[in-house]
């Protein structure tokens, strides 16, 4: 009697002939990319509708957060740019969570929409999460490090990337 070991994952198309493990492993970053999706949409229209945040000044607004940033951050040039228009900032970072998490729970060009999430969580990191003490108690780098899955395999399965591509292979 011959033995045969699978070495390598391999998926059949149709959820019928797989077992649950397979389809486990297949749809193991649909949760990530639902939080992270649904967390960035909420943080960019949480940004977008709170008019004291996107105030230069007063308790509350991107303006303080980054005057009290400043001296303790990594890099405090980052946050001299942003202190030159905190407005301006601060409408930038509302527009790109949202951008990032309507990609990201979309599946819509899902790797740039990660990347996009990466850059914001390093740069909220950098900043305002460096002096956090011990480090693990700031959540941006948990963030950082929850996008780079969704960098390396982007949204292969229940998105618009994916019916984008399968629509292509059934033109060629």
């Amino acid at each position: 009697m011959t033995h045969v070991y699978r070495t390598t994952a391999t998926y059949a198309a149709d959820d019928v002939s797989t077992n649950w493990k397979e389809r486990a492993a297949r749809y193991s970053l649909l949760p990530l990319r639902l939080f992270l999706g649904v967390t960035f949409i909420y943080a960019g229209l949480d940004k977008l509708f709170d008019s004291a945040f996107l105030s230069a000044t007063g308790t509350g607004s991107i303006g303080e957060l980054m005057s009290t940033v400043r001296n303790s951050s990594a890099v405090p040039a980052l946050v001299d740019v942003a202190l030159k228009s905190p407005e301006g900032f601060g409408y930038a970072m509302a527009f790109g969570e949202l951008a990032v998490g309507i990609g990201t729970l979309l599946g819509l060009l899902a790797r740039l929409a990660a990347l996009g999430g990466v850059l914001i969580s390093l740069s909220l990191w950098l900043t305002v999460s460096w002096q956090t003490d011990p480090y693990y108690y700031g959540n941006d780098l948990a963030y950082l490090m929850a996008w780079l899955p969704l960098v390396l395999a982007g949204a292969p399965y229940w998105s618009l990337d994916a019916l984008i591509k399968r629509r292509r292979q059934e033109g060629s």
